[in-house]
């Protein structure tokens, strides 16, 4: 019998707003068993690079991250959002230790290739050190992780951090009985864009597939969905989509994904 494993991405308004945050905190630190904890901050970055002058350009839901836009990322996630969260886990007594994809080499990625678009600085993920990582949960270590990576030649790389999620969960599906979790401001994945209570308690792949094409889901959530699906299809347990109630309640509440 593997042990549970739980992974949490954290983003949206939920790590932009300080009480929220503190309310997550609060109750993901008291989520049974080993875990991780992968967070973003994007709001936080654009925020950064407006008040020095540099443009924020998105397409899909993803960030073009330019060489200034990289040196953002890096101060805002690797820093000011990762060491906070660290610091309120401690402050609850929870060890925690704040980690880039650069720190132990966990997480290696190439600059994804120049095609229609050009993502600047953004990495895709070719590799992740379960073996460090494996070695801190089971020690009782919360590793708290941002989403840069690196391509072992010394340059630091933005990627997503639902993908990075994704990414880690995959790896420990094999030693670990995985749980994937996304919390966001949002109550799950919604019928209505519009509605806050219309959530859509099970997603197939295929509903997915329909949803995107009808428009009914768009933006950021397809790149989410898509490691949710991903993640599944790779041997992790459960995916779930909630808000920092649905965490609290042991992920009763929200959008649960299925293959089927």
């Amino acid at each position: 019998m593997f042990d549970r494993l739980t992974i949490v991405k954290v983003g949206g308004k939920v790590v932009e707003e300080a009480e929220s945050l503190k309310a997550f905190i609060k109750d993901f630190a008291n989520i049974a068993g080993q875990k991780i904890l992968v967070h973003g901050g994007g709001r936080s970055a654009t925020a950064v690079a407006e008040q020095l002058g540099i443009q924020t350009k998105m397409i899909d839901g993803r960030r073009i991250t330019d060489a200034d836009m990289l040196n953002v990322v890096v101060m805002v996630y690797g820093g000011l959002v990762n060491k906070n969260i660290v610091a309120q886990l401690q402050a609850l007594n929870k060890q925690a230790i704040g980690l880039t994809g650069a720190d132990l080499d966990l997480v290696r990625a190439e600059k994804r290739p120049v095609a229609d678009i050009d993502y600047g600085y953004v990495g895709d993920v070719t590799g992740v050190n379960t073996e460090a990582l494996e070695e801190l949960v089971k020690s009782g270590v919360i590793p708290v992780i941002a989403p840069l990576t690196h391509d072992g030649e010394g340059q630091l790389l933005n990627t997503n951090a639902d993908t990075v999620a994704s990414e880690l969960a995959k790896s420990f599906a094999s030693s670990f009985r995985v749980q994937l979790v996304y919390c966001f401001e949002k109550k799950g994945v919604l019928e209505n864009p519009n509605d806050d209570d219309s959530v859509i308690p099970y997603l197939s792949r295929e509903i997915f597939e329909e949803h995107k094409v009808n428009g009914v889901i768009s933006d950021g959530m397809i790149p989410k969905l898509d490691n949710g699906f991903n993640a599944l299809s790779r041997g992790v347990s459960d995916v779930f989509i909630t808000n920092i109630e649905g965490v609290k309640n042991g992920f009763k509440e929200g959008t649960r994904l299925s293959l089927r």
